[in-house]
């Protein structure tokens, strides 16, 4: 599958490139795109929620009153889980929600959501790039150039660039990140990917 490629000022070039076929042109494996997407906002969790147990409860650790023959359910002290404001019962504890994914699953869920992508056209290929300073302005013109203003882009790079993170840091709808990082939940979240022709040859020793 060729693309054709444009500038900074959403001209065409007149040159393409050839995407990968073993990376944008499987068929898409959905079963392991749900397996990476769990595992990433898994690993988003905090997993610090926490309530008091019945031992942990303030107050007092009088019985209340009989063991039998009071009509309703027995109970201990104030701090019992049948009584209002007692401790809760097996009640949620720190812990952490990571899992294990072979890389072999992850990598397949990778190109499987860049295949989606490229089923879609909602792959746009740009020369490499630079901001001189951190502009918010030109990177406003740089996504109205490539006529994706309106959509939610990630803007793939093949190394980190300050200039270039800082100037869409205020973009709401704009998120960048580098090849070597791209993930499963960032490309499916993003409705167009906007790719410089330097991390498609990073894409491809990174999948």
């Amino acid at each position: 599958m060729e693309v054709n490629v444009y500038n900074i000022k959403g001209e065409d070039t007149g040159r393409k490139v050839a995407l990968n076929e073993s990376i944008f042109g499987i068929e898409p494996n959905d079963h392991a795109i749900y397996l990476a997407v769990k595992q990433y906002l898994a690993n988003q969790r905090q997993g610090t929620h926490k309530s008091k147990e019945r031992s942990e409860v303030s107050g007092s650790t009088r019985k209340l009153g009989r063991q039998k023959g009071g009509g309703g359910a027995r109970r201990g002290d104030i701090n019992s889980p049948v009584l209002v404001g007692g401790g809760r019962v097996f009640g949620p504890k720190p812990r952490d929600y990571w899992f294990k994914l072979n890389k072999k699953i992850k990598s397949l869920a990778r190109k499987s959501a860049l295949s989606y992508k490229a089923q879609e056209n909602a792959i746009v290929v740009v020369e490499d790039f630079t901001f001189e300073a951190p502009k918010t302005k030109e990177f406003v013109e740089l996504i109205n150039n490539l006529k994706v203003s309106d959509k939610k882009l990630l803007l793939v790079l093949p190394e980190a660039d300050k200039n270039v993170y800082l100037s869409a840091r205020n973009i709401k709808r704009a998120n960048v990140i580098m090849a070597s990082s791209l993930n499963t939940y960032k490309v499916l979240e993003a409705d167009a990917l906007v790719v410089t022709e330097s991390s498609l040859k990073t894409i491809e020793n990174f999948c």
